[in-house]
């Protein structure tokens, strides 16, 4: 394993996986308590548009990607914002509508070679310096926005009644999940692709769930727990020759299973 370490491409990747899993910790947390979960498969999907439009024009995929992503999100906050219920309706709206221009524009590319399947499936093997810079920000602007607003953000998401009561900006906090979401689901294509990021935002948040009692300790034990699955499943897949992503996702998915045998032997126990 140590072998492994040497190259620096793992090393970014190692790194990658930390930063992204304690922003998908954070974030994904977020989305569950609003009851946003296909939110995150929609912006994913959404910023497609984004990559098309970035490999169309010549400009960074990762820039298009948060362009996009952020601009649906913005749109998602205005239309939902008094309207909840409706949310699943815009999103998949938005995200057939996101899809169908990246997949235009992507055609109407002359001479596109670009590898789309590390956009569906993540290329975490293949993060550069300058996505780390971007990733790193992004966890320090959530871990400070988080720290700012704790109380603020937790009343707008488990009562927004109760938040207007007390008067804070729903709108203004509301829109600002919605924004960090987006771009925490655009980081997040890099490491599990577009396809599979809504198992990274909720498998690892699932458990937390159950093992916290509050949204602080859920966004930390949610950050943990991503991050080992991740770290397995980015060692698995080197050493098998296996889709990092699709491994990450599916070692993710065997922890849940194992949580819940657990789950199951304990309740047992206690009952008898």
């Amino acid at each position: 394993m140590l072998d492994m370490l040497q190259y620096e491409f793992i090393q970014n990747a190692i790194l990658a996986g930390i930063l992204v899993s304690f922003a998908s910790g954070i974030i994904g947390s977020l989305i569950v308590v609003n009851r946003m979960v296909f939110l995150a498969g929609g912006i994913a999907h959404t910023s497609y548009g984004g990559i098309g439009l970035a490999v169309y024009f010549g400009f960074p995929i990762f820039l298009g990607a948060s362009i996009f992503a952020c601009a649906a999100a913005l749109l998602m906050a205005f239309i939902t914002l008094k309207n909840r219920n409706r949310i699943d309706t815009f999103i998949g709206l938005i995200w057939a509508i996101g899809m169908a221009i990246g997949i235009i524009l992507i055609d109407l590319t002359p001479g596109y070679n670009v590898d789309l399947m590390s956009y569906l499936f993540g290329s975490i093997l293949a993060v550069s310096d300058q996505d780390l810079y971007f990733m790193g920000g992004l966890l320090f602007v959530i871990i400070v926005i988080m720290s700012v607003w704790y109380r603020d953000i937790l009343a707008v998401s488990y009562d927004s009644e109760y938040a207007n009561l007390r008067s804070i900006n729903v709108p203004f906090f509301y829109t600002l999940i919605l924004v960090l979401s987006a771009l925490t689901v655009v980081v997040a294509i890099k490491v599990v692709g577009l396809i599979l990021v809504i198992a990274l935002l909720t498998i690892p948040i699932y458990i937390a769930e159950k093992l916290s009692n509050t949204l602080a300790s859920m966004m930390v034990y949610a950050g943990v727990l991503s991050t080992f699955f991740t770290l397995l499943g980015l060692f698995l897949s080197y050493n098998y020759d296996l889709t990092s992503g699709a491994t990450i996702i599916m070692v993710s998915g065997v922890g849940l299973i194992v949580y819940f045998v657990v789950e199951k032997i304990v309740r047992y126990k206690n009952s008898l």
